[in-house]
């Protein structure tokens, strides 16, 4: 069956770093778009990154652009978003989705989310 399972959240201090990973099983990362998106409490869901399908192209959100990294590992089946620089209105839970492209409707499959909590 289709899964995705985040990993890699925890408490970091301000100015740190969190590599947050996104494990796929029962289709191949390979070949669909996997975003990154994050909820914070009484806030909407925002999409942080997104990674396409085999030309490996990659968006940012303004607010993480030039502070997160994201990349596939198509060997390992994963999808990683590596967070530099972390301020604390970067606290959110952060799911993996899986889709047929960058867009914000074209999400299949989603993990149930990794807690990132920057306080110092």
């Amino acid at each position: 069956q289709v899964q995705l399972v985040e990993s890699g959240g925890g408490l970091v201090q301000p100015g740190g770093s969190l590599r947050l990973s996104c494990a796929a099983s029962g289709f191949s990362v390979e070949y669909y778009a996997i975003g990154w998106f994050r909820q914070a409490p009484g806030k909407e869901r925002e999409g942080v990154s997104c990674i396409s399908s085999v030309i490996n192209m990659t968006h940012y959100s303004d607010s993480v652009k030039g502070r997160f990294t994201i990349s596939r590992d198509n060997a390992k089946n994963t999808v990683y978003l590596e967070m530099n620089s972390l301020k604390p209105e970067d606290t959110s839970i952060y799911f993996c989705a899986a889709g047929a492209a960058c867009t914000i409707d074209a999400y299949d499959y989603w993990g149930q989310g990794t807690q990132d909590t920057v306080s110092s």
